[in-house]
């Protein structure tokens, strides 16, 4: 039987392997399945029955943007190793925030996040892009 969930919360809040903590700063969190990377119980990916986050994934030269969600299967939720499921999403913008909506407003699953969801698509999204290599020929100025 699982633990409920604000009990882990409180659990975790204070201490744990995860927080980063900085002066002047406020308490961030590395966990898998934290959307803002912020030490809430809103985002919390250790806490919360749901978790959702939009990460990348570099394998050699190709990156892939990942939907990271709980595993639907409640028998996972036990096993640390299984219990995070990753998705690939799909690059062309459309396409992608159409998935990100899918996965959350159209399944029932952590609505409150769609805008943070598909904000943080479009900045991994932009993060890929390459600077393009301007070069300029020496003889134009002559």
């Amino acid at each position: 039987m699982a633990a409920a969930a604000a009990l882990v919360w409180e659990c975790v809040k204070g201490n744990n392997s995860f927080i980063r903590k900085s002066r002047n700063m406020p308490v961030m969190s590395a966990e898998p399945g934290n959307l803002c990377g912020l030490s809430s119980y809103k985002f919390s990916g250790l806490a919360n029955a749901k978790a959702l986050n939009v990460s990348v994934h570099k394998t050699g030269q190709k990156e892939t943007i990942l939907l990271t969600s709980i595993n639907p299967r409640a028998s996972r939720s036990q096993r640390p190793g299984s219990r995070l499921v990753q998705a690939g999403v799909k690059k062309q913008a459309a396409k992608g925030f159409a998935q990100i909506a899918k996965a959350t407003e159209g399944s029932l699953y952590r609505r409150d996040l769609l805008q943070l969801a598909q904000e943080k698509y479009r900045r991994v999204k932009t993060s890929l892009k390459k600077k393009k290599l301007v070069v300029k020929s020496r003889r134009a100025g002559k």
